[in-house]
């Protein structure tokens, strides 16, 4: 019973009362954001190379 009570508990509310946690509930893959800049920076580079050497 402590779990239903859990589950139909009201979200946190912001000044707006838009503010929601979604960290726990969201499904799928989960990849730290300094991989996402790393691979980021390097397709960067790598464009940048591309079209140096091949124009």
């Amino acid at each position: 019973m402590s779990t239903r009570r859990r589950r139909g508990a009201p979200l946190p509310a912001s000044a707006a009362g838009l503010l929601r946690f979604f960290e726990e509930e969201a499904k799928g893959v989960k990849v730290r954001p300094e991989l996402i800049l790393i691979l980021a920076g390097l397709m960067i580079a790598l464009t940048m190379i591309m079209n140096k050497f091949f124009p």
